[in-house]
């Protein structure tokens, strides 16, 4: 994941596709082939259950089985979820907690192309991921590629239909706005609150994107809020590569790899990413008595989600499968509530307002944003967007 100042390595696009959801208003191992018998709430079957075909809890017996069948694997794979990222951290302690099932964190700064090569490399492996959080372009080429198993978590209707696969193959699951984030103390006292604002000789070797945009998700969708704030649309993302371009030349882009320490040293003072890291990181940096504060630029305003999916080659296929019914189920302590308290916006949100489930406190701390028209570009335009951006991006910033 990216490799923002909380620490999260570089992937690509996640889904921007219906944005809607994100403008709500907020003032003992075993195999691969682990079975059990399908039991629990007074259902029964004789046959034995594969628990890496089984495409919800309800065809494998219900959660009962599923819980009981996790536990006897005792370990879950998970790879390129850093702590730091969107509440990420006391999602797995919760889940560590209440079933007592181990976790293995593998490359916590990685790529969404990491976790799909990973996905492919170590079939029949125990280290092979048991699921991905990937960005939506690796979500849809994944599922084109047969590198993901079909499940459908309990809360499967609150997620919008555009934001999943009606098979089942990958399901958004939190999202957030790209924001600027800014270290004052560090660029003169003043902050940039738009995009535009960045092109300012003040700024030189001060604006850096989180990872290189051809790989990272974050970076890739500053380059899109970049188009957007000069003549760019969901079908042309070029005006965002020329941008940085001409802050290339100007020498104001600075392309040092964001990470914890150069965001506190100063060395990268103006980051783009997602409001969510940005806020996460000002109560960090706040700790070493740095102000970070965060801008969502409205010249530039797009939102987008990151995905699930469950591997197809899970080393830990039940415990892959109650993972991700733990990080859509909308308890207090559970994933949705968990991203919330992270500053991001999980999936399920409308439907959690609706019933009165959403941590209030928690979601009053998130930025108020007021979108109109909400950036939704489809499969086929972010596809083609990451198509540019790979081909002409290194020539811009050369």
């Amino acid at each position: 994941m990216e490799n923002n100042v909380a620490g999260r390595g570089v992937r690509i696009a996640s889904a921007a596709l219906a944005a809607g959801a994100l403008l709500v208003s907020v003032a003992a191992c075993s195999s691969s082939k682990s079975s059990t018998s399908a039991k629990s709430s007074g259902t029964t079957s004789s046959a034995p259950v594969s628990w890496s075909t089984a495409q919800s809890a309800t065809a494998g017996g219900g959660m009962d089985a599923l819980v009981a069948a996790a536990k006897a694997e005792g370990t879950l794979n998970l790879i390129a979820v850093p702590r730091t990222w969107a509440g990420y951290g006391a999602i797995i302690d919760a889940f560590t907690a209440k079933y007592g099932i181990k976790i293995n964190s593998e490359n916590p700064d990685g790529s969404s192309g990491d976790e799909i090569n990973a996905v492919k490399s170590t079939k029949g492996q125990s280290s092979a991921p048991d699921v991905v959080d990937i960005g939506n372009s690796y979500a849809l080429s994944g599922a084109q590629e047969g590198d993901f198993a079909p499940y459908k978590v309990a809360t499967w209707s609150a997620i919008p239909d555009a934001q999943k696969d009606a098979g089942g193959l990958w399901f958004s699951d939190y999202g957030g706005y790209i924001a600027i984030g800014c270290n004052a103390a560090k660029v003169g006292g003043t902050c940039p609150k738009t995009i535009k604002d960045l092109d300012n000789p003040a700024y030189k070797g001060d604006v850096a994107l989180n990872g290189d945009p051809t790989s990272a998700n974050a970076a890739f969708e500053a380059v899109w809020a970049a188009a957007l704030a000069n003549g760019g649309s969901a079908t042309n993302i070029q005006p965002g590569i020329d941008f940085f371009k001409k802050l290339n030349s100007e020498r104001i882009f600075n392309k040092t790899k964001v990470t914890p320490a150069t965001v506190q040293s100063g060395e990268t003072p103006i980051v783009l990413d997602w409001d969510y890291l940005n806020l996460g990181n000002a109560a960090t940096l706040q700790k070493a008595g740095i102000t970070w504060t965060t801008a969502v630029p409205s010249d530039g305003l797009v939102s987008a989600y990151y995905a699930q999916a469950v591997s197809i080659n899970a080393a830990h296929p039940a415990a892959a499968r109650l993972w991700e019914e733990f990080l859509y189920s909308q308890d207090t302590s559970a994933g949705q509530n968990g991203w919330i308290r992270g500053f991001a916006r999980p999936i399920e949100l409308p439907a959690m307002q609706t019933a009165g489930t959403a941590d209030t406190t928690a979601l009053a701390k998130l930025p108020a944003v007021t979108d109109p028209t909400p950036f939704a570009p489809t499969p086929d335009q972010v596809s083609a967007a990451k198509a540019v951006v790979t081909q002409k991006w290194a020539a811009a910033v050369a």
